[in-house]
């Protein structure tokens, strides 16, 4: 049993309903922990409130939120609604993403804005109300990007977005240091996800496999572990960010 146990912890996990963010919630309610679990829109209704119901037929405690995470007044109601519900807040995990390939010199401003907004926004006002309404001692992860230390064409906006969080993070980890407050990133490769899928051609899928062990795209279940280390027995790191890819990329 682990000595940093997530047993009576309360989690919040963005995203948290389906592919890497509904696997996160399962696992930190196998593992005891209570979770609200947001999702953005109607079409992903149905996944959150399965992931809900999955945590509840294995004996542990959780609730949907919908809201759309660009607008930071949804943030705080959905911290606010946590408490309301469990008492208290201890882990905030960010798995909000939105990926645009695409040239620089065909990218629209909309386009900017929308993509920057999810991957840049959302994560500097999640930071800061985790700040808020974490316990002393909590832990905040932020999911982010193996592009971030790729050198690789059409992903200015996603990469760029992911980046600026990266800055946040470690700004954050120094800003909640006096509390006891961890803040680490994961950046994973490119992975086996329709996230991934949508934006690329077979060719490049197949180049993208070929960078890393065993031919694979990264695996959602080879990063929840991480995930979960950093909520428990990896306590001690902060300000880090945590490249799992198989040999993708690094720096």
């Amino acid at each position: 049993m682990s000595s940093h146990s997530l047993k009576g912890k309360v989690a919040v996990v963005a995203g948290g309903g389906k592919n890497l963010g509904g696997m996160i919630s399962r696992a930190f309610a196998r593992e005891g922990a209570k979770v609200l679990v947001h999702y953005n829109t109607d079409a992903s209704c149905q996944e959150a409130e399965d992931t809900v119901k999955a945590i509840q037929e294995m004996g542990g405690e959780a609730f949907a939120y919908q809201g759309d995470l660009t607008k930071p007044a949804n943030i705080r109601t959905m911290f606010a609604r946590a408490k309301e519900r469990f008492g208290a807040v201890d882990i905030a995990v960010n798995s909000v993403g939105k990926v645009l390939r695409k040239p620089i010199l065909e990218t629209t401003e909309e386009e900017f804005d929308a993509v920057l907004a999810a991957n840049a926004k959302v994560a500097y006002f999640f930071i800061q109300e985790a700040g808020r309404h974490l316990s002393d001692d909590g832990k905040l992860i932020t999911i982010l990007s193996s592009l971030l230390a790729a050198f690789t064409d059409g992903y200015s906006t996603y990469a760029g977005g992911k980046a600026a969080a990266e800055h946040y993070t470690r700004a954050a980890a120094k800003e909640f240091t006096p509390r006891g407050i961890s803040v680490n990133a994961v950046a994973p490769g490119p992975m086996d996800t329709p996230f991934f899928y949508g934006q690329e051609t077979p060719e490049r899928v197949a180049f993208h496999k070929s960078q890393a062990l065993k031919g694979q795209l990264t695996r959602v279940e080879d990063i929840v572990p991480i995930v979960t280390f950093l909520a428990t027995d990896g306590w001690w790191m902060s300000g880090q960010t945590l490249f799992a890819n198989g040999a993708y990329a690094t720096r």
